[in-house]
């Protein structure tokens, strides 16, 4: 038996968040790693004394995929089957925050990053200018990832036994209405 405030459908939206956050994060990790990854080959062959220090953008890369983590499993941790369609969708929210701020950054890394690592083969001096725009680059996830933790905490209800009465007492409520 669900209620308007609770169907049964509602975790489902909290597991769309947890999906979401996981592969948008991912996708954005993934691309931020192989598009720099390609500038730190080119650039290697050329320079090979700056491959270990031209490797920052590939890790700074995979760090957005730990933001999709962290959400995912503080989104999981408050998976109930009974709960209301609310918190589902603040969830779902939370993922989508964490997934597509993850995402853009991602982008904005492998790119950075790429023409960063090219550049900075050529002429060392950019190697600071290039980490400050990763570091902008990373931020986008971190605010994602901030927006997202503030959200699931929000999602919480406080009485959620009136919002989503169990079987028996919906039940034994309309017992005694038929009673009386």
């Amino acid at each position: 038996m669900s209620s308007d405030y609770c169907p049964v459908y509602a975790p489902f939206f909290s597991v769309l968040g947890v999906a979401c956050a996981m592969i948008f994060t991912s996708m954005g990790a993934s691309y931020g790693t192989a598009k720099s990854s390609v500038g730190i080959s080119a650039t290697s062959i050329v320079r090979p004394d700056l491959m270990v220090r031209l490797c920052i953008p590939v890790v700074m890369a995979g760090i957005i995929a730990i933001y999709g983590l962290v959400v995912s499993v503080v989104i999981s941790d408050g998976l109930k089957p009974k709960m209301p369609l609310f918190t589902g969708m603040v969830q779902l929210g939370a993922g989508l925050a964490v997934g597509l701020s993850g995402l853009g950054a991602g982008f904005a890394i492998g790119i950075a990053g790429d023409a960063g690592v090219r550049g900075a083969g050529i002429q060392p001096r950019l190697f600071v200018g290039m980490m400050l725009i990763l570091i902008f680059a990373e931020v986008l996830g971190i605010y994602g990832l901030i927006v997202a933790l503030i959200l699931n905490n929000k999602s919480k209800v406080d009485d959620i036994d009136t919002l989503c009465p169990s079987l028996g007492t919906g039940l034994g409520m309309g017992w005694l209405k038929n009673q009386g």
